[in-house]
This record gives structure tokens, C-alpha cells and sequence, in this order.
């Protein structure tokens, strides 16, 4: 494997939270409302932290508008956020997977319709490609050198997280 490809590095990041709207993110059935929110509050909060642009969208159609505005940031790395993961996290993994992404779904910043077509979700993504990652291991590979400031306001987060 080749180590300079692993890892995700902030400047490359861009982030999808999908359709994570009022009416849709209360169907999540494998990860209670509470803990979804807080996995992606603290998702935001490291976006914000670390310069990680972000794509905000609900399901429209096949347009392709979120995979155009993740085009346009440059960057090679999508962490996708969403409810469902079934349908809004896994169609733009797979789209991004086959355009060559570096593909990573937060877990715990999404929610499936069940524990059964999730898990068919995450293997048919993880086949195409995609790896699970959760908040805790994502903040923890953005912060670096945790004696720098950024990545102690990255443990602050997490700290908030695990609090809630």
C-alpha cells in the first residue's frame, strides 16, 4: 500500500451532508436523533475548524448539483454525512467512488432505515470503494501533533461530543 496516498489530510477534504433536513433526519432507525445530531454538529464544528469546505443538499433528483459543487473545491476527499444512508449517503459514494474520490462515510454522522439495508449499504459502498470511518478517528487524523492548538480544539470537540 502506498502510505503518501493514506490518511485524510484536511486540504484535501470536502464534506456532503445530505438531506439531513427537518422530516428526514427523524426517520434514522441505527442511530438514535440525539447522538445522530450530535455526530454531525461535531462534524461541522471540525469543517469549520480545519478549513473543510462543505456541501449542504437534500435529494432533488439525478441532477448531479452536490457531485458539480464538490467538483468545484479541487479537493479528492469526500466524507459524506447523511440520513439515509441507504439512499443519500450511499448514491453520491458510489458516483464519487467511480470519479475517483477518496471516499469516507462519518457512521456516526448518518442514519439508515435499518440495521439490515444499511449494513447492505456500507458493503456495497465499501466494495466500490468507501471506508467507514467514525467523528473520533476523523477528528484525531485531521488534528496532527496533538500538542498544536488545532488539534486540542479538535479534542475539545470530541470531548463535547462524547459529553452529549
Amino acid at each position: 500500500m502506498d502510505k503518501s496516498n493514506s490518511g485524510i489530510k484536511a486540504q484535501d477534504s470536502v464534506i456532503l451532508f445530505a438531506d439531513l433536513q427537518a422530516g428526514i433526519v427523524e426517520l434514522t432507525q441505527t442511530n438514535p436523533l440525539a447522538r445522530l445530531k450530535t455526530g454531525v454538529r461535531a462534524l461541522a464544528r471540525l469543517a469549520k475548524l480545519f478549513d473543510i469546505p462543505a456541501v449542504v443538499s437534500g435529494i432533488r433528483g439525478e441532477d448531479g448539483s452536490p457531485v458539480s459543487a464538490i467538483k468545484a473545491t479541487g479537493r479528492r476527499t469526500l466524507l459524506l454525512s447523511g440520513v439515509a444512508t441507504e439512499l443519500a449517503v450511499q448514491l453520491p459514494a458510489l458516483t464519487a467512488s467511480d470519479l475517483g474520490y477518496n471516499v469516507y462515510v462519518v457512521m456516526d454522522a448518518c442514519g439508515g432505515m435499518s440495521e439490515r439495508t444499511e449494513q447492505a449499504a456500507v458493503l456495497r459502498m465499501a466494495k466500490a470503494g468507501a471506508t467507514t470511518v467514525s467523528v473520533m478517528t476523523l477528528a484525531g487524523e485531521l488534528a496532527g501533533d496533538l500538542r498544536e492548538p488545532k488539534a486540542q480544539q479538535a479534542i475539545g470537540i470530541l470531548y463535547e461530543m462524547a459529553k452529549s
